[in-house]
């Protein structure tokens, strides 16, 4: 399975592929970051973006896209660039015919580190660890990317049920998805 990890945001947005193997062996492929600057047009930077996405998906081929959901942040200006970009990202898996998970920023911690208020610091060295990259990918964005892809891949429908070993953050992210399920049901 190669998935497409996507970072959403106006000034940087992160891409990240990697492939998974049904046995959840992750296998780096590419990283990068799109920018755009301030002062062009919001057009010419959703366009860039766009673009960048585009140009990756055709190059590298991935079937399914990971995409950071949107929560709750105090900061409007940056909620609203990273929602276009996020709904611009959504109209170029549309339009390639990718399937695509949301996954939120605790959930893709969990699933790298098993831990869902893991700082950046830490999901970079396990996005590293789990890639076999001498470093963390720089800046976070492109880590965080990664991250997106790896969670989608782990959470995908291709290896639910295929009995792929899980690691012990995996397990771990497992254990907390049940208890948060558990608890909504009991509510």
């Amino acid at each position: 399975m190669r998935v497409l990890g996507i970072d959403p945001g106006l000034t940087r947005c992160g891409i990240g592929i990697v492939d998974v193997s049904p046995t959840r062996t992750a296998t780096f492929v590419y990283v990068g970051v799109i920018r755009t600057e301030p002062d062009l047009p919001l057009e010419q930077r959703l366009l860039a973006i766009a673009t960048g996405i585009g140009l990756a998906v055709d190059e590298f081929g991935p079937t399914a896209m990971g995409l950071e959901r949107m929560f709750a942040q105090h900061n409007l200006r940056t909620v609203m660039g990273t929602a276009q970009a996020s709904g611009v990202a959504l109209q170029v898996a549309a339009s390639r015919g990718l399937t695509v998970g949301l996954h939120t920023p605790s959930e893709v911690k969990a699933a790298v580190t098993g831990y869902g208020a893991a700082d950046k610091k830490q999901v970079g060295a396990m996005v590293a660890r789990l890639l076999g990259l001498s470093e963390a990918p720089k800046p976070a964005d492109a880590a965080d990317a990664l991250a997106i892809a790896l969670c989608h891949a782990w959470k995908g429908p291709a290896l639910v049920g295929s009995g792929a070993a899980l690691t012990p953050a995996q397990r771990a992210w497992q254990s907390a998805e049940r208890s948060a399920v558990t608890r909504r049901v009991g509510s």
